[in-house]
C-alpha cells in the first residue's frame, strides 16, 4: 500500500494505491473515486456492533472495504469537514481515536469502543473514543489542520475536547468540565481532557462544536405566523 496525501492542510484527499489483491477499510462516505478495485459494504466485528447498540440505538453502522484487482487498483478518500488527513503507521501500540476523525485503516489494523475509559469521553459532549491496535497504516482526519504534541514524562497538556483528534493509550488522562469553552451541546461549560506524558496528542485546529455554536445562532428563524 503507497498513501500520498493531497492538497494539505485544507482539503487533504488520501490517495491510496493498493497492490493486487490489497484491502483497505474506509468510513462510510469517505470515498472520492476508484480504479480496479472492488467496493463492498457491511458491518465487522466488535466497532461495527458497539457503535450500533450503543450509539445509534439499533440502527445500521457500515463501512467500505476496497479490494484491489489482480493488476491492483487506487482509490481517492476524502473526510466529509475541510481539513487535513495524515498517514499513521502503526506498530503493535494501540492509539485512542475521536470516531469523527477515523478515515480508514489497512488490513492488520483492528478498531473497537469496547475500551473501558471511552465511557469518560461518553459523558457529555457525545464524543466516542475508539482503541486502533495492530500494525499498518491508520488515515486519520481533522478538522482543520493537525497539530501534533510530543510530551515527555511528567508533563501534562490540557485539550478542548472539541480539538482533540488522537493519543497514545498508554497516556494518563482525565476529563474535565471547564467554563468558558464552547461545547459540543452549546452550553456555557465545555470539556477538556488533561493528557499525562510521556507521549504523542494530534489535535485539530478548529471545532465542529465550536463552529457550529458560532453559526446557528446566525440561521433565519422559521416564521411563527400561519399561512
Amino acid at each position: 500500500m503507497n498513501v500520498d496525501l493531497l492538497y494539505r492542510p485544507s482539503y487533504s484527499v488520501a490517495r491510496v494505491r493498493l497492490d493486487p489483491g490489497e484491502l483497505i477499510r474506509a468510513e462510510s462516505g469517505a470515498m472520492v473515486g476508484m480504479t480496479n478495485v472492488e467496493m463492498s459494504t457491511g458491518t465487522r466485528g466488535g466497532l461495527l456492533k458497539s457503535l450500533a447498540r450503543s450509539v445509534l440505538g439499533g440502527e445500521s453502522f457500515f463501512i467500505n472495504t476496497f479490494t484491489a484487482s489482480a493488476q491492483g487498483g487506487e482509490v481517492l478518500l476524502a473526510p466529509a469537514l475541510p481539513g487535513d488527513v495524515v498517514t499513521y503507521p502503526m506498530q503493535g501500540d494501540p492509539i485512542m481515536v475521536q470516531s469523527g476523525s477515523y478515515l480508514a485503516s489497512s488490513d492488520g489494523i483492528e478498531v473497537d469502543t469496547k475500551w473501558g475509559g471511552a465511557k469518560t469521553f461518553f459523558a457529555s459532549e457525545g464524543l466516542i473514543m475508539l482503541k486502533c491496535s495492530g500494525r499498518g497504516n491508520l488515515l486519520l482526519s481533522s478538522y482543520g489542520a493537525i497539530h501534533e504534541v510530543e510530551l515527555s514524562a511528567g508533563t501534562s497538556y490540557t485539550v478542548d475536547t472539541g480539538h482533540l483528534v488522537a493519543f497514545g493509550e498508554k497516556m494518563g488522562f482525565k476529563v474535565r468540565t471547564i467554563g468558558g469553552v464552547k461545547a459540543t451541546v452549546f452550553g456555557g461549560e465545555g470539556l477538556v481532557v488533561d493528557l499525562h506524558g510521556p507521549g504523542k496528542v494530534l489535535l485539530q485546529t478548529r471545532s465542529e462544536g465550536s463552529f457550529l455554536a458560532w453559526l446557528l445562532p446566525k440561521l433565519p428563524k422559521p416564521s411563527s405566523s400561519s399561512r
